[in-house]
């Protein structure tokens, strides 16, 4: 870096000579100076301020160690809403717009439907389906207070006064009475020592969101265990899962007792998301 902040045009060029793409350095930049993408062209010669080029420089080197861009940015568009995100939670996939586009289907024919979303981290899921269904009763849980804080901090932001919050791990913490129509949930289905693990963003995203610290499968089991009790009869069980994993979650699902059981394929055509429907 020069001495003097740099201009715009030059902050840019810098970002291109250590290795980052144009379109992350533009994000980056938009970020730290607040200005459009179309000013970074037509104001290309400002200078940026001392305390911009300093920002701008830590970014650019946790960018270049890995980190992923929208822990940096502090969002992520999540089915056509912006999201904040820190590293208490997991980065909003559009794989998992899939669960939603699920759970708003089989919404579809009920009025004031009450839904769980069983470790929101972000609130992704559990926002999403009350922006989408503002009749409905959403509640939310999570272990983690980070991630809470996030989910909570999303439902302010985006509007969404119709979801209820608890720190709880998965079922546990909910009042006994309860009963929902719907259960959904992207629960940690990596297994154990899984090559991925070490690879990409998911370095940098917490460990207890993406694994169980066993086969993959653990959380998968818990949550259909205890989603009989909890659900109405005839509702709904929805879980994202691995993309490999659809073959045993159908398998849960149908040695404890649910019918229609499914799966829906992602962006890629893998079986991501699978559920089933409790007995009337």
């Amino acid at each position: 870096m020069t001495a003097c902040p740099p201009t715009v045009r030059e902050a840019q060029m810098l970002a291109a000579r250590a290795g980052l793409p144009t379109l992350e350095a533009r994000m980056l930049l938009t970020h730290v100076t607040g200005l459009s993408r179309t000013q970074l062209i037509t104001r290309d010669g400002d200078p940026l301020t001392a305390a911009q080029h300093e920002a701008l420089a830590s970014l650019l080197a946790r960018r270049l160690a890995g980190e992923p861009m929208a822990y940096l940015l502090g969002e992520r568009e999540f089915f056509g809403r912006t999201f904040h995100v820190t590293p208490d939670v997991l980065i909003p996939r559009p794989d998992t717009e899939i669960a939603v586009e699920a759970v708003l289907t089989r919404l579809d024919a009920l009025q004031t439907p009450r839904v769980l979303d069983l470790g929101t981290g972000s609130g992704a899921l559990a926002v999403t389906i009350a922006c989408e269904r503002p009749d409905a009763e959403v509640w939310a849980t999570d272990i983690s207070e980070g991630a809470l804080a996030v989910a909570q901090r999303n439902a302010r932001t985006l509007g969404a006064a119709n979801v209820h919050f608890r720190i709880s791990d998965w079922y546990d913490a909910l009042p006994d009475e309860l009963r929902f129509d719907l259960i959904v949930s992207n629960p940690p289905y990596i297994a154990a020592g899984d090559p991925h693990l070490a690879e990409g963003d998911l370095r940098f995203e917490p460990i207890d969101a993406l694994t169980d610290h066993g086969d993959g499968l653990s959380d998968l089991a818990a949550i259909v265990a205890g989603a009989a009790v909890r659900l109405k009869p005839g509702g709904w069980l929805l879980m994202e899962h691995g993309y490999d994993q659809a073959a045993a979650t159908r398998a849960l699902l149908e040695r404890a007792g649910y019918a229609e059981v499914f799966s829906a394929r992602d962006l890629g055509g893998h079986e991501r998301c699978t559920g089933g429907r409790l007995s009337a």
